[in-house]
Parts: structure tokens; sequence; C-alpha cells
């Protein structure tokens, strides 16, 4: 004979939730293990800045690349053609002012020149001769004229001594007149002549030559562009020219502190001042219009370093802070927030302060931040966000 049990569903349904809870507690534990889990993954490498005490320059820099140029550069030719005859220095040489630099072949004229110079020394020889001879008929015709008043000449002798007197003035004038003629062709001779030397307007460094001896030289056409037979370039006066937009240059003003950096020298800085500012906008295809502006080396000992045609980049100091709290503006997040190392923690923290100037190098701290406090450099290192683990490296 079976007998059945009798069932106790309240036991069995305490049971059941005795076995719930126990299975969303253990997911709970599950999930906050994973998180921490999580957060302890193995700390990133980073690096980092600090923030003190500095110079915060508010800049306008140049939109593209400037130049050093000379002061002066000309790219000299001969007004007329021939054949180079001397070619008295080469590329590199310094040259002084007036220095001959090419001679053409001028033997014709050279003969011209020399006999106008003759022409000259005969006419004044004439003058010499044709004068004398008017003081001696003038000093005659005195004494003949006091002689006819005491009636011992005759007046006919008078009026032929008066006569003499007067031509022989005429032809000293003459001469003199003929003295001046000669001396213009003399002039006009020495031009000509002077047009087969080409010379140095200002002392320089010779920097090209078109041309060598015996070659042909031919002055440009009227409007036709052809190479300088020397380009000259003055080498004791450089400037940097660059271009800045249109919107910043309205900014910059003459005579503005400018900090000057060039590729050829890294690391190292030039000061100047701005010189002068292009009156006009320059419109280019394909590019933003810009405004040349000129800047003056200050120490012009370092302009010996410097070589034409160097590129340069420019920075117009607008205002400057001095003794101000500063961070690498690299270390900026969104313009008011950096990554703070909690070194208590080892973490890094999302950091919001106020910004006052800044520049591509440095951005000043008004409030938020303090001296000497340490934040995120490398913004990007894969997994530096706020909260991250970090380890620092040197």
């Amino acid at each position: 004979m079976l007998t059945l049990e009798r069932v106790d569903y309240e036991k069995v349904e305490g049971e059941m939730l005795k076995n719930k809870w126990f299975w969303v507690i253990l997911l709970v534990l599950v999930l906050l293990l994973a998180d921490y889990q999580f957060n302890q993954k193995t700390p990133i490498n980073v690096r980092l800045a600090s923030v003190s005490q500095g110079t915060v320059d508010l800049t306008v820099s140049n939109t593209r690349a400037g130049t050093v140029k000379a002061c002066s550069r000309s790219r000299l030719s001969l007004p007329i053609g021939g054949q180079i005859a001397k070619l008295y220095v080469t590329e590199g040489d310094h040259v002084k002012k007036d220095q001959v630099l090419i001679q053409l072949w001028n033997k014709d004229q050279q003969a011209r020149f020399e006999g106008a110079k003759a022409q000259v020394t005969a006419s004044t020889l004439a003058v010499v001769e044709q004068c004398r001879l008017a003081d001696r008929n003038k000093r005659e015709q005195k004494r003949l004229k006091g002689l006819a008043a005491k009636k011992l000449v005759s007046v006919d002798r008078l009026d032929n001594a008066t006569t003499q007197m007067v031509v022989s003035a005429a032809r000293c004038e003459k001469a003199k007149a003929t003295i001046d003629s000669t001396k213009a062709t003399l002039a006009l001779q020495a031009a000509i002549l002077e047009k087969t030397e080409l010379t140095a307007p200002f002392a320089g460094v010779i920097a090209e030559i078109n041309g060598e001896v015996g070659e042909y030289v031919t002055p440009s056409p009227s409007g036709v562009a052809t190479p300088p037979a020397v380009d000259l370039i003055a080498d004791n006066c450089l400037y940097i020219s660059a271009p800045v937009d249109e919107v910043e240059a309205a900014q910059i003003e003459k005579g503005m502190k400018v900090n000057v950096t060039l590729d050829a020298f890294r690391g190292e800085t030039f000061a100047g001042e701005v010189s002068r500012i292009a009156p006009y906008v320059k419109e280019l295809e394909k590019q933003a219009r810009t405004v040349d502006v000129d800047v003056k080396l200050l120490d012009t000992g370092q302009q010996k370093k410097l070589l034409i045609g160097y590129s340069a980049d420019i920075d117009v100091i607008i205002q400057q802070q001095k003794e101000t709290l500063r961070l690498p503006t690299e270390t900026v997040i969104d313009g008011d927030s950096v990554l703070l190392f909690d070194s208590v923690a080892g973490r890094l923290e999302l950091k919001k302060f106020v910004p006052g100037i800044s520049n591509w190098r440095f951005s000043e701290v008004k409030e938020g931040l303090s001296d000497g406090d340490k934040v995120l450099i490398s913004l990007d290192v894969d997994g530096a966000v706020d909260g991250a683990a970090v380890l620092i490296e040197e």
C-alpha cells in the first residue's frame, strides 16, 4: 500500500526565494569584480609637464615661411652690347662701391676718348695764344691812342690798331667757347666709354655672374627679361620679410618686438622689431590674403651668421605677461582643461582652469592650477584619459 507524503509548499517556496537572492548577490559581486579588474589594468607610461612661472606672449605669426633678404640687391646688366674683354670678379667675391666688375672690348671708344682729350688740350693752348695776342693788341691800341692825341701817329694807324684789338678779343672769346665745346665732347666720349664697364653701385658680395671672357652680351630688349650679367647683394644689411594674414596684420604696429626663428638655427631665437608694414594686401590664387611685414634684427652681429634666402618665421609680440603662471599649450584640452596628475592615487584627473593669453608654446593660467602641478603632455597616448592609472616617464 503506497503512502503519499505531504509536500510543504511554503518551505519549498522559501528555499527558492533564498536561491534567487543568492544568484542576484553573486551577479553583483561578479560585476564589481569585473569593474575592479578593469580599473586595475596595467598603468600606461606618460610624460608630464610642470605648471610654472614665466613669460607668456600674445603673438601674431606668419602664415607662410618668410625669407631673409638684403637691404640692397641689384641684378646688374650692361647698357650696351659687346664682347667681354675682362672679367674682374668671380662669384662670392666681396667688392667695393664703384669697383669695376666687367669690361667690354672698347679700343675704338678708348681712341675716341683720347682724341677728345687731345682736342681739349689743343683748344686750351689756342685760348692761351689768342688771348695773349688780344692783350698785346689792346696794349698797342692804348699806346697808339696816346700818341694820336699828341698828333704823333696818324688816325688810320690808330683805327687799324683798334680793329686788331677788337678782332683779337673776339678770337680770344671764341677760343674759350671752343674749350667748352671740346670738354663737352670729352664728357660725351667718357660717358660712352663708361657704358662699356659695369661697376658696383654699392659694396656687397657677387652672388651670380652670367658670362665669360670672349662671350658677347646684349642688353635686354624692351619688355623681355634676360638674366643679369651680375647679381650683387649687399651683405652688411639684412632683414626678414614674411606674410601675415590680413586679419591679424591689423594688430601689428611699426616698432613692435619680434622673435625670429630659422630652420638653419634650430633652438635659437633672434630678437628683432617691425620695420615696415606693407601698405597693401597681396591677393594670391588659392591662398589667404596676406600683408608683408618686414623685420630688422636688433643684433647686427647675428646678421653675419645668416645667408640671403634663408627661410624664417616671425612671432610679433602684441601683448606680454611677465612672471605669470603658465603651462605648455600642447597640454591644453579644448582651451580650458588639462589632465592633472594625482601623485597620491597615481592617476590622471580632468581639471578645468581659467586661461589667459596664449601662443603656440605657452598658455597663461589665471585660476584653477598651482605652481608645480604636473599635467599630461603626451595627449596622443592610448588610454590617457580621465581616471587612468599612469607611470611617469622622465
